[in-house]
């Protein structure tokens, strides 16, 4: 038999994602560049491969500290495992899923791509999946780096949603965004004497002038903290003067006053073992940031959006709606800020199918947040947890 009158079929599992031919599908943004991180995902059809025939991908950018932070991605038909990763990634971020073009979506990947090299931060795995978008170089012109730009940032109602994003962009150090909220070109870098920082609270009074503000914001800079004082005018919701006043520091303790705030605790013994408590188990649990500790999980849900960003008195963790602790021990806790958050998590957890394996035992009100504390403190009981502390043991 002739060996020439054979040929090579590409197909099945013989390709990759790296080198499959691939067929761009879609592609989106979260519209939270303002808040200092990205989600992005792409999909492709590989029309070549016959089993695994899509391939999503996921990416995390941080604008700020770590650049492209994370990649992750799903070959083949796998809706729920598609579902999965996007709730975790970015089901966080408070944003808008904002339709790309690939030029669009490339350009945010290399321009991050580009943020990690100059800063010597590590890619995330999977290089070799994500190569391919950064083979040929992409360029932009200004309307279409304005209209991209437009795409990642949410829209701006209130005075007060400017003025603390744009504060928020100026103290840790991400001009770029910062100057996006601008009228004109001037001197963004009030506090050179800092490295980028957290923007923890601000507190917005108007000024003297028409549309001018003042704003006392707590800042961390390097694990210390400092109130500083700025003044800002506005023209047409745009930014056109930023003026440092003063900064001055705090000790850890008098900045723990500013932030303190009261919290809301409902205890549950649960009928269940902890480990059937998972993402799907309430209707807010999809979404929820998760953390393992050694005495247990803890579920951080945020709200849908960031409208937190918009009040007069902003506060960095008011994202977050609540929280879930399932602990090994057998109890779920649940905490929020507010009495009307704690009454969402009762009503969630209530009408869940795993309501049914939940007793409420307990109800308490804190000055001052404590979950955290319980979670490092070594008890696995909460309710001996807050005895403890009444007893100052």
């Amino acid at each position: 038999m002739n060996k020439d009158k054979f040929k090579v079929i590409r197909g099945g599992l013989l390709d990759s994602a790296n080198t499959s031919r691939k067929t761009f599908v879609s592609a989106y943004v979260t519209n939270t560049r303002l808040m200092g991180v990205l989600g992005m995902y792409i999909h492709f059809k590989l029309p070549d491969n016959k089993a695994l025939f899509d391939l999503h991908q996921f990416f995390y950018f941080d604008a700020e500290e770590y650049g492209f932070e994370t990649y992750d991605s799903v070959l083949g038909p796998d809706d729920g495992r598609v579902s999965e990763i996007e709730s975790s990634l970015i089901g966080g971020l408070g944003g808008e899923k904002i339709d790309l073009t690939l030029k669009e979506a490339q350009y945010i990947l290399q321009e991050y791509v580009r943020l990690n090299r100059r800063e010597n931060i590590p890619m995330p795995e999977g290089f070799e999946e994500y190569a391919s978008l950064l083979e040929d170089d992409i360029h932009m012109t200004e309307p279409e780096l304005y209209i991209l730009m437009c795409k990642q940032c949410v829209h701006i109602d209130s005075p007060y949603e400017l003025i603390n994003y744009f504060l928020m962009r100026c103290f840790g150090k991400d001009f770029g965004a910062a100057a996006f909220l601008t009228t004109q070109d001037f001197e963004l870098e009030q506090f050179s004497d800092f490295r980028a920082g957290t923007f923890c609270k601000n507190t917005i009074d108007k000024g003297d002038e028409p549309d001018s503000y003042i704003s006392e914001s707590l800042v961390e800079f390097d694990d210390s903290y400092y109130v500083v004082v700025t003044h800002v005018k506005l023209e047409q919701m745009h930014i056109c003067h930023y003026e440092r006043i003063s900064a001055f520091r705090v000790s850890s303790a008098e900045a723990a006053m500013m932030l303190s705030r009261s919290e809301f605790v409902s205890v549950y013994k649960m009928l269940a073992d902890a480990s059937t408590f998972t993402t799907t188990s309430t209707k807010l649990t999809p979404g929820a940031m998760i953390t393992k500790h050694d005495t247990g999980i803890l579920y951080m849900i945020f709200h849908p959006n960031n409208k937190h960003v918009a009040k007069k008195e902003y506060r960095l963790n008011e994202d977050v709606l609540g929280m879930y602790f399932v602990s090994d021990s057998g109890q779920l806790i649940s905490a929020s800020y507010s009495l009307d958050e704690i009454r969402q998590l009762e009503i969630d957890l209530g009408t869940s199918s795993f309501g049914r394996k939940l007793i409420p035992t307990a109800k308490y009100e804190f000055q001052e947040p404590v979950l955290y504390e319980f979670i490092q403190s070594g008890f696995e009981d909460f309710e001996l947890f807050v005895d403890a502390i009444k007893t100052g043991e």
